[in-house]
């Protein structure tokens, strides 16, 4: 680029006679590379020849001057001379003109010439001389472009541009610029930006343009906000990038400095942003009011800066809202609020306070009709705000200028509304914002209902638990017990571990623990059903291996009732599941045991040692065909057993081992009440919120000493009976149980007589006296007895008739020598 350097040589080219025209001429020609002069008499001879024309054209001055310039020109080109010729005779004015000339190398070569008039100092008076400046024609080309766009810069481009010299000083700004920031140019001239331009962050702006201007290094994308003249209600973003400016010599000028107004898109992409966020970020849980509070931490303060969040009452006890719209007189409940105000809380209600709109509120009608409210410009005149006090003191207080009400409703249900409030930030809402508020209303809405639906079934679910677990746990001499059940997660997250302790005949005891896999209604169906099954079995007797496999049998049916996955389309599993039964004997102070796919229990000796007996391993529940074994412990009087669900050992830890140490370590003092010992298991090893759902059963076993059981073996002989009378009366009178002894002996009478009849010897009678008085008669026949209604002729028959109707409970069990009859009394002072 030549600028007023190159002006100056062309003049001393010429030998300085350059007059207005030739000026016009040099200044046409400044941004060429290379632009030769020469001077023609008034014949069209040159006179004088540019070192710049040699370089150019390749001729020498000694080969060119004295000689007509029309020679220069290409072969043949008769019409192009005439023309030239008839130029130089006529009248003194700048001419111009394309040619083509023949450079000293051969090659030809398009020129640009411009013919200007000039009258030398050497000849006064004389006819004018004529100087020519010539220009390649390809670079002309380059350079009129070059101007055309540096032209539409400044008046067409709707970049906005800034050149500064080197104090940051305005120069030149093209029209884009003006609009953008409503200043007129003149205004702006000679001024850095913080001067011209107060409403922007002007450090932050001649701080990076400083640091091009010191290092050369162009930066792009630079952004920044502000308010200018030309839109002082609304905050502006502009991403600018600034070059340095420098002469061909390396001089520095200035800067250029570009400006984009990228507000539109910047919001846009905020927007986009806040939008993703919210979709991580709310409906983190299943929890109504938790949901609520996510919408509103989302959108303060990138949207508002304060939201509160109001739902029906109905939403947040899980109920289900009668579908559209709502009247102005519901009643709500605070869900949410939160605010960029960092002091005391400017909530008119609390969170978890019932609240209500007046009818006139952009609340109430927002409800009415489910549409959006925005409310530019708060008017503190506004009958809605008078006729509700409470509610104009926060706002007032908070000093909103601008709100917005957006309707909760998903599935065309209203569950409650949100409102936005600006007090902090400038600008109003407007119905970008209000499209945006929306869009998290309704995604939010969505997860609020379906927290409302797993209320509700959690709700259903808890009060089916409760009702299929033992709201009671049975008082018996052979076990004192205790229990701990936690559901995974919160309280209402119910699942389908159970426990339960089942009386048996003889004195003894089943103490039972299960784990259904999976949450929910169907987790604790099935545990209903389960436990019901394990309590039919446990009555008939059945012994805890032969139980296991029938439980195993029910467990396949209910996996093919459910599909052959054996999942369920409610959620959760039947096959998987895992069950501990174990039979507790307190005349043999003997615990019989049989595991499927469950752990052991905890065995806590009196002196606080405590082992896991290594039981048989046994296959999960549903598997079919797979055996399942027994084990046997002799326990010492006091022994205390703890059985537990695996969610117990992974409530801290997901390390076994960690959790079966913590355990020990928390057993290890059985000496102090069983209540006690669970709270302090539950507190060591469990956190508020367990992973999995926990069932603990804790039993301190008392065994029946030999002052509490007699029995004696009779021979198969109708006499004996009355002799089977007469030791069951003594042992009576020694318990001090006259009262019942009638009773007893004429069971006694009729179950021997029963054995010696229909059994096979040897016959064995035993008294047992726990909570109620036993009476069992064995014998080596596995024929069951039946009981049935004697006709008025027949002379047998009415003994179990009797029996069942005189006793409290009777029953059968079988054992591997034959069969138990038995008998349960009640003692005097529970009769």
């Amino acid at each position: 680029m030549i600028g007023s350097c190159g002006t100056a040589r062309m003049a001393r080219d010429t030998g300085g006679g350059l007059g207005s025209d030739a000026a016009v001429g040099a200044d046409v020609v400044a941004g060429a590379e290379v632009a030769a002069t020469a001077v023609l008499d008034s014949r069209g001879v040159v006179v004088r020849w540019s070192p710049a024309a040699e370089q150019l054209l390749g001729h020498p001055a000694a080969q060119v001057l004295g000689r007509p310039a029309t020679e220069l020109l290409a072969r043949p080109e008769p019409a192009a001379a005439a023309a030239a010729r008839r130029a130089l005779r006529g009248a003194p004015e700048v001419r111009s003109a394309v040619v083509t000339v023949r450079c000293g190398d051969g090659r030809l070569l398009e020129l640009v010439l411009w013919a200007y008039p000039s009258t030398g100092p050497e000849s006064p008076g004389a006819a004018p001389h004529w100087v020519v400046l010539a220009v390649e024609a390809a670079q002309m080309r380059r350079w009129e472009g070059d101007r055309a766009v540096m032209e539409g810069l400044f008046s067409q481009s709707p970049v906005g541009l800034l050149v500064t010299d080197t104090e940051l000083r305005c120069v030149r700004r093209n029209v884009a610029l003006e609009r953008m920031t409503g200043t007129p140019t003149e205004e702006r001239l000679g001024k850095r930006i913080g001067v011209a331009l107060p409403g922007l962050s002007a450090e932050a702006i001649e701080a990076q343009m400083q640091q091009v201007l010191d290092t050369g290094v162009p930066t792009m994308d630079f952004v920044h906000r502000g308010r200018t003249v030309a839109d002082p209600e609304h905050e502006h973003v502009w991403s600018t990038s600034t070059f340095r400016l420098q002469d061909p010599a390396g001089a520095v000028l200035g800067l250029c400095h570009a400006v984009i107004d990228v507000t539109a898109s910047y919001r846009a992409q905020e927007r986009r942003a806040l939008l993703n966020e919210a979709s991580l970020r709310i409906g983190t849980t299943l929890d109504v009011m938790r949901t609520a509070q996510e919408l509103a931490e989302v959108a303060v303060p990138r949207l508002a800066d304060t939201v509160t969040v109001d739902l029906l009452d109905t939403v947040v006890e899980g109920e289900a809202p009668r579908p559209g719209p709502v009247e102005d007189s519901v009643t709500l409940r605070r869900a949410a609020f939160r605010s960029t105000w960092r002091g005391h809380s400017r909530a008119a209600y609390a969170v978890g306070e019932l609240s209500r709109f007046a009818s006139s509120s952009p609340q109430a009608r927002c409800m009415a009709d489910l549409d959006a409210r925005l409310v530019a410009r708060l008017d503190f005149t506004a009958d809605w705000l008078r006729d509700d006090a409470r509610r104009i003191v926060g706002i007032r207080a908070a000093g909103a200028h601008s709100l917005m009400v957006v309707p909760l409703a998903a599935r065309n249900v209203l569950m409650g509304v949100a409102t936005f409030y600006r007090w902090q930030q400038p600008d109003p809402f407007d119905d970008e914002d209000l499209t945006l508020s929306a869009e998290l209303a309704s995604r939010a809405a969505v997860c609020i209902d379906n927290a409302r639906r797993y209320t509700r079934e959690s709700a259903a679910s808890l009060a089916l638990q409760r009702r299929l677990l033992p709201s009671e746990l049975p008082e018996l001499h052979a076990v004192e017990v205790a229990a701990h059940y936690r559901p995974a997660g919160a309280e209402s997250d119910v699942g389908g571990d159970w426990f339960d302790v089942i009386p048996l005949s003889g004195a003894r005891v089943a103490l039972v623990v299960g784990d259904v896999p999976g949450h929910g209604i169907h987790a604790s169906a099935t545990m209903g059903r389960l436990r019901t099954a394990v309590n039919t079995l446990a009555d008939l007797d059945v012994p805890p291996d032969e139980l296991l496999t029938h439980l195993d049998d029910l467990v396949v049916r209910l996996a093919e009732e459910d599909g052959s996955s054996g999942s369920s389309p409610t959620g959760g599993t039947v096959t998987g599941t895992t069950c501990l039964y174990a039979v507790y004997d307190p005349v043999e102070r003997r615990c019989t045991l049989a595991s499927a796919g469950h752990y052991p229990p905890a065995v806590v000796h009196p002196d606080g040692t405590v082992e896991f007996p290594r039981l048989p391993a046994g296959p999960p529940l549903g598997l079919g065909g797979l055996p399942f074994e027994t084990a046997e412990l002799d326990l010492t009087d006091g022994t205390v057993l703890a059985l537990f669900t695996n969610g117990l050992l992974l409530g801290r830890d997901r390390d076994i081992d960690v959790g079966l140490q913590a355990l020990r370590r928390s057993l290890s003092h059985p000496d102090r009440p069983l209540e006690q010992i669970c709270d302090q298991v539950a507190a060591t090893l469990l956190p508020l919120r367990p992973p999995d759902d926990v069932a603990l059963l804790v039993a301190r076993t008392h065994a029946l000493g030999t002052d509490r059981v007699a029995s004696w073996d009779l021979a198969a002989a109708p006499a004996v009976v009355v002799d089977a009378r007469s030791l069951a009366a003594r042992k009576l009178t020694e318990w001090g149980l006259e009262e019942i002894s009638f009773i007893a002996e004429l069971v006694v009478s009729e179950l021997v007589t029963n054995a010696i009849r229909y059994g096979l010897p040897p016959i064995r009678l035993r008294l047992i006296r726990g909570t109620n008085l036993i009476c069992e008669v064995s014998d080596s026949s596995s024929t069951s007895p039946r009981l049935r209604r004697a006709g008025a002729d027949d002379e047998g028959g009415r003994g179990l008739f009797l029996v069942a109707q005189l006793t409290q409970r009777w029953g059968t069990r079988y054992t591997p020598n034959g069969k138990t009859i038995w008998t349960e009394l009640a003692p005097p002072h529970a009769m």
